[in-house]
């Protein structure tokens, strides 16, 4: 799919001569898939989970953030597709833009796509997310090891929903969601806070 359908939504809600968020320019794809966890404090407080998926991000809202702990079920609710350069942004979005708030990358690396169908074979990962089923393997600072995420509600009669889980018995040393306003940024070290006022002082 083009470009500018893939990223129709994401564009359509922003202003960008007023939010510093990426309009989104055909980054490059790279050899690795990458993901990217952004803390998001907007008008509720959130974790952004995305995984890029060919040229775009695709991305899902964790209100309690990834966990560690394979018995936490994790809701997840689908966004619109980001682009690419996404995986960098950090800083504040402005008030009464979409989604204004601060955001923070909380932790960022590549992961390894492990979609298999029932015979063991592989399955290309855009169609097992289609499909509503999508297992990977993360390789973050923060967050390792297998985790999968799983549609439990379409969106034909209502909101689609999601859940992230660790992968039972999965022993990659792995920090689950912290604290949001105290969680510091995986690229400059920074707390929403900091963000913030650093932003207010520019």
């Amino acid at each position: 799919m083009a470009d500018r359908h893939r990223l129709r939504d994401y564009r359509g809600k922003r202003g960008f001569d007023r939010t510093g968020e990426p309009r989104g320019r055909g980054a490059s794809a790279g050899d690795e898939p990458h993901f990217v966890v952004q803390i998001h404090d907007a008008s509720t407080m959130h974790f952004d989970f995305r995984l890029q998926v060919d040229d775009v991000l695709k991305s899902w809202s964790i209100p309690k953030g990834p966990s560690a702990d394979p018995r936490d079920k994790r809701l997840a609710v689908p966004t619109e597709d980001h682009p690419l350069e996404y995986e960098e942004f950090e800083g504040v979005i402005p008030r009464g833009e979409y989604g204004g708030g601060t955001v923070i990358v909380w932790d960022h690396g590549t992961y390894e796509p492990l979609s298999h169908d029932r015979q063991g074979r592989p399955v290309d990962f855009a169609q097992s997310l289609e499909r509503g089923h999508a297992t990977f393997r993360l390789g973050g600072s923060k967050l390792r090891g297998e985790y999968a995420l799983t549609r439990f509600r379409s969106g034909r009669d209502g909101e689609e929903a999601w859940l992230l889980v660790k992968r039972a018995g999965d022993t990659a040393r792995n920090h689950g969601a912290p604290d949001p306003r105290r969680a510091r940024s995986a690229v400059s070290g920074r707390t929403l806070a900091q963000v913030a006022s650093d932003a207010a002082g520019e």
